[in-house]
């Protein structure tokens, strides 16, 4: 617990973030983080965020060491996409139960549970995740991983990130602490070249990043390892040689660019696949440090080309939506990196941002989006339901883009929507990426089955009472009946 404890001040103490840099030593040790409240998931732990950056490593057995309900709560909560292996998608978990743990059988059941899943699968390498229970009852996790590598010949990774230390960004760094000190430069590779290139924080979100890669091997580059998406055990342990890195979420992995950067001399920038300009602005800056780290340098005069062919092809197909979708008006309630990089893309073919959440920007997020907003009046930090609801029912915005928990406010507003985050069904990154958003934002706006909903239903619309009609007294207090049963009065009742 005391080497946990003393990783965890290690992240808080990030100095590649230039929001920490600006404390006193003191500020830095409580990090940014707000303290989680019990009871509370704060937006997932971080044994949740932990398991969401290593997960996507496609060839390795996922072990959960803890209850049952630890592995069925936190299984398959990103759709990443995997290019060949499948055994990620397969749930192993220790199954802890109150006898195991006041019996003290913990950590004899986690050993007997690697050495099933050596003999039914044969996997590269096994991470072990403790959760908050194992943790809290004492189980040496460390010490079994050893002595199951050991015996069994393979590399067994102790995850120590149970879900009471922290929130689920925490876990994320966590996550990247373990691949430093247990799997990157484990192995040399017998390839190395110099156009190899990591991809760091990268999900690979419904195989978002199979529209970059190909772009990538067209100039010559190799992708040596993507942490995490679609990635493999063996390519994340010869990482340690590729010749410069891309950060595409500084949120969840800085701590691992700075390291490696401070360790095997890889420097890094951090860029986004979003839109138009940012992908081929990416696509300039990692062909310019791999120059810089010895590569030929006609590598550039192939990157414009590619970039320049490549823009024609998608802004051709964008003219056919521009004026379908220009002045429209767009809120985006997501956060990280695409608080900026979506909001970028989107204006560039002429929609209208009327705000964008930065809950999980960080500083250099924000800076972007007041660049390129012009202001920060359209940044807000945190809006509560009721007055998201209140801004959609008041036709402020023509579509909302967010993740799947608020998309019921925006139906329930009559408001268009559209998935943005993890859980999304289509890939958003490259230019391909950029002509598929645009796409369906213009059908979710233009779906006529909004001008039904938004019209007034047939049991709220009266028809039309002439006043020759009631000819009779039992007529009218028939009619003065109805209206009263229906809360309305003769004023009331006209045409819909």
């Amino acid at each position: 617990m005391s080497s946990l404890r003393a990783k965890i001040q290690d992240v808080f103490n990030e100095p590649a973030c230039e929001q920490n840099r600006g404390k006193d030593a003191k500020a830095r040790k409580e990090g940014c983080s707000k303290p989680l409240t019990p009871g509370a998931a704060a937006g997932g732990c971080a044994f949740d965020g932990a398991k969401i950056v290593l997960q996507p490593i496609t060839d390795v057995a996922h072990l959960i060491h803890a209850p049952l309900a630890c592995e069925g709560n936190s299984w398959d909560n990103r759709g990443a996409a995997s290019s060949g292996p499948t055994l990620w998608r397969t749930s192993f978990t220790t199954d802890l139960t109150e006898l195991d743990v006041v019996m003290g059988q913990g950590e004899r059941k986690l050993f007997k549970a690697i050495r099933e899943i050596k003999e039914a699968y044969g996997p590269p390498a096994i991470f072990v995740y403790p959760t908050c229970v194992t943790a809290l009852i004492g189980d040496d996790i460390e010490a079994v991983c050893r002595r199951a590598a050991e015996k069994f010949g393979l590399p067994v990774v102790p995850v120590n990130s149970p879900g009471f230390v922290g929130s689920k960004n925490l876990g994320n760094k966590l996550a990247g602490e373990a691949l430093l000190e247990h799997v990157i430069g484990t192995v040399e590779p017998d390839d190395a070249g110099p156009y190899d290139i990591n991809i760091l924080g990268e999900f690979n979100l419904s195989g978002e990043f199979w529209l970059v890669k190909p772009l990538l091997d067209r100039l010559g580059i190799r992708v040596r390892a993507c942490i995490p998406g679609d990635a493999r055990y063996l390519d994340i342990a010869c990482a340690h040689r590729a010749r410069a890195a891309m950060m595409v979420c500084s949120t969840a992995l800085i701590n691992l660019a700075r390291k490696m950067e401070q360790r095997w001399d890889i420097p890094f920038f951090e860029g986004s696949f979003y839109g138009i300009t940012d992908t081929s602005e990416a696509l300039r800056q990692i062909t310019q440090l791999l120059v810089k780290k010895g590569a030929d340098p006609e590598i550039l005069g192939r990157t414009e080309a590619l970039i320049a062919e490549e823009e024609a092809i998608a802004w051709k197909k964008l003219a056919a939506y521009r004026p379908r979708l220009e002045g429209k008006r767009v809120l985006l309630n997501t956060g990280g990196v695409k608080s900026w990089s979506v909001v970028h893309a989107l204006m560039e073919i002429g929609i209208e941002i009327v705000g964008t959440s930065v809950k999980k920007s960080t500083v250099e997020d924000k800076e972007r989006i007041k660049q390129i907003l012009k202001d920060d009046n359209h940044m807000f930090e945190q809006m509560a339901p009721r007055e998201l609801y209140a801004m959609l029912s008041e036709h402020k915005a023509d579509i909302m883009l967010s993740g799947g928990r608020t998309q019921f406010i925006a139906l329930k507003a009559k408001t268009p929507w559209l998935d943005i985050n993890q859980e999304r069904q289509h890939p958003y990154a490259g230019y391909d990426g950029m002509v598929e958003l645009v796409r369906q934002i213009d059908l979710a706006i233009h779906n006529p089955i909004w001008r039904q909903v938004r019209e007034p239903a047939p049991w709220d619309c009266q028809p039309a009472v002439r006043e020759e009609l009631p000819r009779t007294k039992s007529e009218i207090a028939t009619l003065h009946a109805v209206q009263e049963f229906a809360g309305t009065t003769a004023d009331d009742l006209g045409e819909c």
